[in-house]
C-alpha cells in the first residue's frame, strides 16, 4: 500500500448512509445533538493554567522549558486543539450562536502561541463533507508526502514534521482567500503573545509554541492523526478508539461515532456508541494509539499513502 497510490474508491463515503439507518431506528439520538454546557468552563481553565505556567517558565533554564513544553504544556495544547475542533461544530455555544462559538475558539487558540482556529474551522467542514475528496479533504497527504515518507525512519520524520505538513498542506491543496476571522484570530494572538513577552519574556512563548509543536508530533496523543483514517484493514476508512486518552482530547477517539453525528458534543458520544451499539461493535477500532504510532512507522504495509481517496463533486457556495 505504501508505495504507490492512495485506495481509490468510487462509493459514497460511509457515515452518511449510517447516520439516516440510526436516526430512523434511534430517533432519540436526536436529544444528544446540541452544546456542551460544560465545554466553556473546562477550555477557560485550560487557558488559564496555560498563563499561570508561562509565569512560571519565566525564569526556568531552557532545557526544563522545553521538558514542561513537552511533559505538560504541550498536552493542554493539543487538549486544546481537540476542544477547538469540537467548538468548530458549535458546540460550545450551540448553532444559534455561530459568532460566539468562532470567537471562543480564537480565546481557546490563545495558548497555541500561534493563530489556527479560524483556519481550522474552514478546512474542516469540508473533511467532514468531503471526506477523502480529492482536493477538498486537506487531512489527506500529498502525492509527495505518499511518496517520499515509505521508509521507517522517514514516516518517523513524517510524524515529527506532522504540525508543518497540516499548516502548509491547505495552502498547496486548496487554497482559500483568507477571511475576517482569520485576520482577527491573527491580531488577537500576536497581541496576547506580545504581552507575554512583555512582561514574562521569550520563555513563555517559547513554552508555548514548542509545546505544540512537540505534542502534535511526536507524542502519544498525535496516534489520534493517524489512527482515524488511515486505513489499517483494506475496506474501513474510519477507526474509533475507546481507551484512557479520550479523557484528554474531548472523545476525539470515538471518531466513527463523530463522523456520523457532527453535532453531537465529544462528552455525549459514548451514548451513541451504547444506544446504537450494534452498528459500532463489529467495526474494527484501534486499542492503543502508542500501537498505532508504531505500525505506521515500522509495518511496510501503512504509511501517508493509506488513506481512502473519493471524486467529489463540490457543493455550490451558499
Amino acid at each position: 500500500v505504501t508505495r504507490g497510490d492512495f485506495e481509490w474508491v468510487y462509493t459514497e463515503q460511509p457515515h452518511t448512509q449510517r447516520r439516516k439507518e440510526i436516526l430512523a431506528k434511534y430517533p432519540e439520538i436526536k436529544a444528544l445533538m446540541g452544546p456542551d454546557p460544560h465545554l466553556k468552563w473546562i477550555v477557560s481553565g485550560m487557558v488559564f493554567v496555560q498563563l499561570l505556567a508561562c509565569y512560571l517558565v519565566k525564569d526556568l533554564s531552557w532545557k526544563w522549558v522545553f521538558f514542561w513544553a513537552y511533559a505538560f504544556g504541550g498536552c493542554i495544547n493539543h487538549s486544546m486543539t481537540l476542544a477547538i475542533h469540537d467548538i468548530s461544530h458549535n458546540v460550545a455555544f450551540g448553532n444559534k450562536q455561530t459568532k460566539w462559538n468562532r470567537w471562543f475558539a480564537v480565546f481557546a487558540n490563545l495558548p497555541i502561541g500561534v493563530p489556527y482556529s479560524a483556519s481550522f474551522k474552514k478546512y474542516h467542514i469540508d473533511h467532514h463533507r468531503y471526506l477523502g475528496g480529492d482536493s477538498l479533504d486537506v487531512d489527506i497527504p500529498t502525492d509527495f508526502e505518499g511518496w517520499f515518507f515509505c521508509t521507517p525512519l522517514r514516516k518517523l520524520l513524517w510524524l515529527f514534521l506532522q504540525p508543518l505538513f497540516y499548516s502548509l498542506r491547505p495552502l498547496y491543496v486548496n487554497p482559500k482567500t483568507i477571511t475576517q476571522m482569520e485576520i482577527f484570530n491573527a491580531l488577537v494572538q500576536f497581541s496576547v503573545d506580545l504581552v507575554i513577552y512583555y512582561f514574562w519574556g521569550l520563555k513563555p512563548i517559547i513554552y508555548l509554541i514548542a509545546g505544540t509543536i512537540l505534542c502534535m508530533g511526536l507524542h502519544p496523543i498525535s496516534g489520534h492523526f493517524i489512527a482515524e483514517h488511515y486505513m489499517f484493514l483494506k475496506g474501513y476508512e474510519t477507526y474509533s478508539y475507546y481507551g484512557p486518552l479520550n479523557w484528554l482530547t474531548f472523545n476525539v477517539g470515538y471518531h466513527m461515532e463523530h463522523h456520523d453525528f457532527p453535532s453531537i458534543p465529544g462528552c455525549k458520544l459514548p451514548m451513541v456508541k451504547k444506544i446504537a451499539a450494534e452498528y459500532y461493535d463489529n467495526l474494527p477500532y484501534h486499542q492503543s494509539w502508542i500501537r498505532v504510532l508504531w505500525a505506521f512507522v515500522f509495518d511496510d504495509t501503512v504509511g501517508p499513502y493509506s488513506r481512502v481517496k473519493r471524486l467529489c463533486k463540490r457543493a455550490k457556495a451558499h
